[in-house]
Order: C-alpha cells, then sequence, then structure tokens
C-alpha cells in the first residue's frame, strides 16, 4: 500500500512537471524542451531535499515512476497545450503551481521529520522542496523566479509547513497533512484571486 507522504510526493512532482511544461509551451519548446522543464521542476526540490538529508539513493533514482511521470505529464502537454488560449494556460500554470507547492511543503516536511532533523529544519525543507523545482524552471526558462517576485509565495510554503510541523506529533494521519496543504494552497490562492504582495522596498534604488 503507498504511503500517505509517498502519495504525496508522486501527485506533487506531477503538477509540478505540469508547470515546468506549460511554461515550455509559453516559449514554444520543442518535446525535450518540454520533457526538460517537466522533469527538473518535478525532481528538482525533492533532489535537494534529499541531498540535504542524507538519503541515499535520491529518491528518484531508487524509484524512477517520478521521471516516468514528469515525462508522461510534459509529452501529454506538448500534444494538448495548444488547445487552450494562453491566457487559459498562464492562469492554469498559477493554480498548478499553487497545488504543487501546497503538496511539497507538506511533503518536504514530513521528510525531514521523518529523517530525524529538528522541527525548525525541517519546515525550512519544506519551503525548499516546494520552491527549488519552480525556481529551476523559471532560471531556465529565462524568467524572474517567482520567489523574487512579490508574490505571496514562500510565504504560502512557510505557513503550510509550520501547521504540519505543529500538528502530527498530536494528530492522526492524514489529518497534518490535509492542514497543511489547506493552508498553504489557501494562503497561496488567496493571492492570487485578489492579487495580494508583500511590501515593495521603499528607498532609492541604486543607479
Amino acid at each position: 500500500m503507498i504511503g500517505v507522504q509517498t502519495t504525496i510526493e508522486l501527485l506533487g512532482i506531477g503538477v509540478f512537471a505540469l508547470t515546468g511544461a506549460l511554461v515550455a509551451a509559453r516559449k514554444a519548446m520543442d518535446p525535450f524542451g518540454f520533457v526538460l522543464l517537466g522533469t527538473v521542476t518535478g525532481v528538482g526540490g525533492g533532489t535537494l531535499r534529499d541531498l540535504l538529508i542524507g538519503a541515499t539513493p535520491i529518491t528518484w533514482l531508487h524509484e524512477p515512476t517520478a521521471v516516468l511521470i514528469c515525462v508522461a505529464v510534459s509529452i501529454a502537454a506538448f500534444f494538448t497545450a495548444h488547445h487552450f488560449e494562453q491566457a487559459s494556460r498562464a492562469r492554469l500554470l498559477l493554480w498548478a503551481d499553487a497545488v504543487g507547492l501546497a503538496l511539497f511543503a507538506v511533503n518536504g516536511t514530513a521528510r525531514g521529520l521523518g529523517a530525524g532533523v529538528p522541527a525548525f529544519s525541517a519546515v525550512l525543507l519544506g519551503i525548499m522542496t516546494a520552491t527549488f523545482g519552480g525556481i529551476i524552471r523559471d532560471v531556465m526558462a529565462g524568467e524572474v523566479p517567482l520567489v523574487l517576485r512579490r508574490d505571496i509565495y514562500v510565504t504560502a510554503a512557510l505557513a503550510g509547513a509550520v501547521v504540519f510541523a505543529l500538528t502530527v506529533a498530536v494528530v492522526p494521519p492524514p489529518i497534518p497533512s490535509i492542514f497543511g496543504f489547506g493552508v498553504a494552497f489557501g494562503t497561496r490562492a488567496l493571492a492570487i484571486r485578489h492579487s495580494l504582495t508583500l511590501p515593495q522596498y521603499g528607498g532609492r534604488r541604486d543607479e
């Protein structure tokens, strides 16, 4: 039977792979570009997490299902993305990214706690797991990563990771995962729906 965290991780990988493929569609890439962006986005955050906690072997090297999911999602997007208008693809990218962010915030935190790291460090692992794949995606596509914009993005991952870390010891599974996901996704969803952003630095920029 597949565990809760494994299910969450595979779902997150698939959703983040879709966001990578949607960016590839926006950049009019070939099938290889779709697969490349989809795969690095899908497994990037988990790879960093595994390296930091010393997990051997890296999850996707041990279980190739993750990469196969990325490839399948990316190829499917290559043949279907053109059926949607560019504006629709942009909205789908935002919402899919929000889902992936929430899933990986919970999963990364859970994996950190499972590896025996302190709760504070586990929360940081959750944030990195949730954001690193998107950073790779945006950098490779020549765009400013979402984490460097004013969007409420890392804050959403932080909120979900903290809620999961606070509840996992006192509430039976899968309730902590549901709570953590709900808080992370809900925070990000509110930011998207109402165009909420963090304050911008008000000092004079150096010329």
